[in-house]
């Protein structure tokens, strides 16, 4: 980044110092990610003139290690009165499309476009020969046209087996994902679709499928069909679920039957969900700010990781939060695995590796009981903490993170309700809209509740918790008055001991 701008940007009150932000102006979902030539590529919905929605093009910005991101020229804008709606990228490697020129291979970006007059969805393509610097638009667009308005966000891959490219892309209103087919990117032919399943009482959204090894059994693979819910999500408001199964090529067959007696039916308006229903679906995240989220794609084998972020906000108030002269955050990127418990399949997150670059240690201790209070003095407010919690007599557990007396951010862990709870309602400014101080929670019968780990990531205006290893995470933005003074632990009963606590203090990635 231009040093100029280092010191006119990424300043303000609540600007971020560790997660990626536009310089300015408005960012929504994750797009076009990829990897290629030692660079991530990461676009974004962004508006190049204001602060709120509107004028969707893609925003461009590339780094060497997911953290430290240069600012790019706008990739695709919004022209001839067609958006650019999200969508994603590949390396076409063998040039199956034909837009290659020499022996490199294309960049091919496979977006929705949205015709404003009517709010026609269809779906275009555009294609790089510079490692992604300048676009063209495929002069055929679309490529892909059913004559819907509620027809987007393609997420392609390369399907060895069959030697095609699969198209997943969201019926949004029908509640449905469609599978198409090609093997030239260009011509698309329908192979199948799934659903309405699960939570189908928002609109759906962003879907995204790949196949992912399980932690716990060794050589055994499942495939993840992960969909953003659009409204009345676990959290409320927007949100994603994803379910497990198999993927032949053709079609998505989930393990779990979802109108089975034991499990939710289809979630409808009709009979407006309870929190209890909406737990027995997948949930990828069970704070408020977590949507639209995407993975890279063309991540080499010799890394061999699934790696994704999404958009660190929610419809019900992103284009209100107190940011300026941007608005919305990227979440930290994260590994995703899969984990079996009780015959079930759970997806895991954890951060990426390559934070560990930003710490410098403030403390690292074990064996601290903890009868009724234990503080813990932190003078940063962008810091990593790491514990683990021995609890044999089940006691409830309060973890606190303080600005002040009076203005805090807490995560309550009740183990006789197996429930999780985190709260923001006193953790600064919150009455820019009703729901932001909403509380959150998670349930979970099959987390061991007397070993605990937690991992949590503040930045200047967002926490992030890693909850054992990542089966449960919570990712919300906050808008503290002061910097974080102190985290503490509270205990309703005895017996609880930290068996080990990290503290580090993180680098701001905009550091000269």
């Amino acid at each position: 980044m231009n040093p100029r701008k280092k010191n006119s940007f990424y300043k303000e009150q609540y600007r971020p110092q560790f997660h990626f932000t536009p310089e300015k102006n408005w960012m929504n979902d994750p797009n076009g990610m990829f990897y290629f030539e030692g660079e991530y590529h990461l676009f974004y919905q962004h508006n190049p003139f204001g602060d709120k929605w509107g004028h969707m093009s893609w925003g461009h910005a590339v780094s060497t290690d997911m953290l430290h991101w240069e600012h790019l020229p706008i990739a695709l804008p919004e022209e001839d009165g067609v958006m650019i709606f999200s969508g994603s990228a590949v390396v076409d490697w063998n040039n199956s499309s034909g837009f290659g020129e020499g022996n490199q291979p294309p960049i091919v970006a496979i977006y929705s476009g949205r015709r404003n007059f009517d709010d026609r969805q269809f779906q275009c393509l555009a294609y790089s020969n510079d490692k992604g610097r300048v676009w063209v638009k495929y002069s055929n667009n679309p490529v892909l046209d059913i004559e819907s308005n509620n027809f987007r966000d393609p997420k392609v891959f390369w399907y060895k087996e069959t030697k095609k490219w699969v198209m997943v892309l969201a019926l949004s209103i029908e509640r449905k994902v469609q599978f198409y087919g090609s093997e030239n990117l260009i011509n698309w032919d329908l192979l199948s679709e799934f659903g309405p399943e699960g939570a189908v009482e928002g609109v759906w959204e962003c879907p995204d499928l790949f196949q992912l090894p399980v932690i716990n059994e060794e050589g055994k693979k499942k495939w993840v069909l992960e969909v953003g819910i659009g409204i009345d999500s676990v959290a409320g408001g927007s949100g994603g679920q994803y379910f497990v199964g198999e993927f032949d090529g053709i079609m998505f067959s989930p393990d779990l039957n979802y109108s089975d007696e034991n499990n939710i039916d289809h979630i409808i308006l009709a009979d407006r969900p309870t929190h209890k229903a909406l737990e027995k679906c997948n949930w990828v995240d069970y704070g408020k700010d977590f949507y639209a989220v995407v993975s890279w794609s063309d991540i080499p084998k010799s890394d061999g990781r699934r790696l994704w972020l999404g958009w660190m906000s929610n419809w019900d108030y992103a284009q209100e939060v107190p940011t300026a002269p941007w608005r919305s955050v990227m979440s930290i990127p994260r590994e995703i695995r899969l984990k079996k418990n009780d015959q079930k399949y759970f997806l895991v997150q954890q951060p990426v590796e390559e934070l560990k670059k930003l710490r410098s240690l403030i403390l690292d201790d074990s064996n601290i009981d903890i009868d009724e209070i234990h503080s813990i003095l932190v003078s940063s407010d962008l810091y990593e903490m790491e514990c683990e919690i021995v609890n044999p007599e089940l006691a409830s557990l309060t973890i606190t993170f303080n600005s002040t007396d009076d203005e805090f951010t807490s995560l309550m862990i009740d183990p006789q309700n197996t429930k999780i709870v985190f709260n923001r309602e006193n953790s600064g400014i919150v009455d820019f809209n009703p729901t932001f101080a909403d509380q959150m929670s998670a349930c979970n019968e099959s987390l061991d509740y007397s070993k605990m780990k937690i991992h949590v990531f503040i930045d200047k205006s967002s926490i992030e918790i890693f909850i054992n290893d990542g089966i449960i995470v919570f990712t919300n933005v906050i808008y503290p008055t002061e910097i974080q003074k102190s985290i503490k632990f509270s205990s309703k009963g005895t017996g609880i001991k930290l068996s080990r606590m990290s503290l580090w203090k993180l680098d701001s990635v905009w550091k000269n």
